[in-house]
């Protein structure tokens, strides 16, 4: 999960603490960290009304602006919303990555980091997969879903049309950027991952990026020599990467149960203390 928040510090009720660290590292009275619900409960409540309303605009107008990618009406409805999410994504990666990479504190501050600290960025963490666990299907099963339909019902022209511009260039894209970015963080700033590269969390941040060569190849095939559009077709056999990679999060899941019970005997021996 992509956290940019500087990681939680001070005491439980101290003024010291920003508030996005009360949002999104808060503690129980017994200054043990929880999960945070609300910061989520708000995240998820603005992801579903800003996925409802881009499902509601190509649901407007793709039969209607979108069927012609050579139709001037499809570059002003259609290929203005291409280039403009690609340039937003490019412009926060380009962004956040530095950003992540230059402040990132010294190995010694970071293998200095509390135990409590750190516990509540696994909280967060699982509460963050706890929420994507949500989205991720909900994004897959809607806009996957609709891109078959679309490859049934219309002829293919070019590589772009409603479907792919809102899945494999907006959604996947928008994705693999946010793991991306949390897989830094947490190599930059986590004492568990600082000085090491975690394979199973590679692995999930690749997986986004490694079925853009079979996008490529996938479109080249079905405008020049494979109209079957099924998903059982050999050109989409590629796209299984994505799930694939995916499920290497069970890797990082382990790793990061392993860490959390060691922090919790950690943290009970402070509390005891």
């Amino acid at each position: 999960m992509a956290v940019i928040a500087d990681k939680p510090t001070g005491n439980v009720d101290s003024a010291d603490r920003t508030l996005m660290q009360r949002w999104l590292f808060p503690y129980q009275a017994d200054g043990l960290p929880k999960a945070p619900v609300a910061f989520f409960v708000a995240l998820l409540v603005i992801a579903a009304i800003a996925l409802g309303l881009y499902r509601w605009y190509m649901e407007a107008t793709a039969f209607t602006v979108g069927l012609d990618y050579f139709e001037p009406e499809f570059q002003i409805y259609w290929m203005s919303w291409f280039y403009g999410q690609l340039g937003v994504l490019g412009v926060v990666g380009a962004t956040a990555i530095p950003y992540l990479w230059f402040t990132r504190p010294t190995r010694e501050e970071v293998m200095a980091m509390p135990a409590r600290d750190e516990l509540g960025v696994y909280v967060l963490i699982f509460t963050a997969l706890g929420v994507f666990s949500v989205l991720v299907p909900c994004v897959l099963g809607i806009w996957v879903e609709a891109d078959a339909a679309w490859h049934q019902v219309t002829i293919r022209d070019t590589d772009f049309t409603p479907t792919h511009i809102q899945l494999f260039y907006g959604l996947i894209p928008a994705l693999g950027l946010v793991i991306i970015l949390g897989a830094i963080w947490l190599h930059t700033r986590m004492p568990n991952y600082v000085g090491r590269v975690s394979i199973p969390l590679f692995i999930v941040a690749a997986s986004p990026v490694l079925i853009m060569p079979n996008l490529g190849y996938n479109e080249w095939g079905h405008t020049f020599f494979y109209a079957e559009e099924l998903f059982a077709a050999p050109v989409h056999w590629g796209f299984v990467v994505l799930g694939w990679g995916l499920f290497a999060i069970s890797g990082f899941l382990l790793e990061s149960l392993n860490r959390i019970l060691v922090l919790t005997k950690l943290t009970k021996t402070d509390a005891a203390a």
